[in-house]
């Protein structure tokens, strides 16, 4: 759907400057666009490559001028972006009602404005809220409740009695509420621990492709309101992550950990169980985290320490070689080889 530049500035409290009556029919990357585009930048380099293009518009932050291009100012170009594409790119829309293939148990309760589709199976005693969306192959346990606008995109499995909020999304192949890991050794074998808990997941979660949330041991796992989860991420049996996390692709949480609000887990990194991090916390790639990490900390390495005692840590350890080579110099001179020599 085409946009005048005036009508894009209104949407995110912008300021046009050059022609505001100019049609705007797509939103791309400078380095895709075609004429009657609208691009953006937030950067120098980032403003010279679309006003370089062929696109017709640029969303700009900062005080950047062209005399080539029609300019939408606003504070913060990328959330600009953010609150723009749903409007060119609007999502695809799914037909209330439930699709004949679908395998829907009488005692569930479905809203007349949600679409369940092909091949979906709904357990008994299931609540599914208005406007939510369930795609083909979706598997959903008894005794759970989806709240309203939720999408569950293909292929997602929802163990009995878990709780979705709403405005969720799952992705395709995640699993929410399969047992947590959980044995005893009795006797010489592992004796499983029955999982009887549940996942709860509040209001404008997202978790993307692939990954799984456990079920509690006898609670309940919960991951907080407005949290973000990236594909292949494990989240482990008991553990509570707090409001608006971010945690990146292929990160584990072991068992009962509990992360606080708006901190951030950077990909491949891995926190043992029963351990408390806090709030606004960043733990950076590929970090191991073994014991608890207080509010606002940054930290790094494994195990994982403040980011600048890591990095003073590996520019020392890049010194190791030389330092060798010093000492055993030294040593030969005092007439005392070392072990290697």
């Amino acid at each position: 759907m085409p946009f005048t530049a005036n009508q894009i500035a209104a949407l995110v409290c912008g300021e046009v400057v050059g022609d505001g009556t100019i049609t705007l029919a797509g939103f791309s990357a400078a380095q895709s666009a075609r004429p009657g585009d609208l691009t953006f930048a937030d950067k120098e380099k980032h403003f010279a490559s679309a006003e370089a293009s062929p696109a017709a518009a640029i969303l700009v932050s900062g005080a950047f001028n062209s005399s080539k291009k029609v300019l939408i100012r606003v504070g913060d170009a990328r959330i600009a972006m953010a609150k723009l594409l749903p409007h060119f790119f609007p999502p695809d829309h799914h037909a209330p009602g439930i699709h004949p293939t679908a395998v829907v148990a009488a005692s569930a309760k479905i809203d007349p404005s949600a679409h369940v589709g092909p091949y979906v199976v709904v357990g008994e005693n299931v609540a599914i809220g208005a406007r939510t969306t369930i795609l083909s192959g979706t598997d959903i346990g008894h005794d759970c409740e989806i709240g309203d606008d939720a999408f569950l995109h293909p292929r997602v499995v929802i163990y009995p009695r878990c709780r979705i909020g709403h405005r969720v999304a799952l992705h395709s192949g995640v699993v929410v509420g399969a047992d947590g890991f959980g044995y005893v050794l009795d006797e010489g074998r592992h004796l499983k621990v029955q999982q009887v808990g549940n996942v709860i997941i509040h209001d404008d979660v997202e978790i993307s492709a692939n990954a799984t949330v456990d079920r509690a041991a006898l609670d309940s796992t919960v991951i907080g309101q407005g949290t973000k989860i990236d594909n292949l991420v494990h989240i482990a049996h008991n553990v509570k992550l707090g409001q608006h996390d971010i945690i990146m692709g292929q990160v584990g949480l072991a068992g009962s950990t509990e992360v606080g609000d708006y901190s951030v887990v950077a990909s491949q990194s891995g926190i043992a169980g029963h351990l408390k991090i806090g709030n606004h916390v960043i733990i950076q790639a590929k970090s191991g985290i073994m014991r608890d990490v207080p509010d606002k900390s940054c930290i790094l390495g494994v195990p994982a320490v403040p980011e600048k005692q890591a990095k003073r840590q590996w520019m020392a350890l890049a010194k190791l070689p030389d330092l060798f080579r010093r000492v055993r110099t030294l040593e030969k001179s005092l007439g005392q080889p070392s072990e290697n020599s």
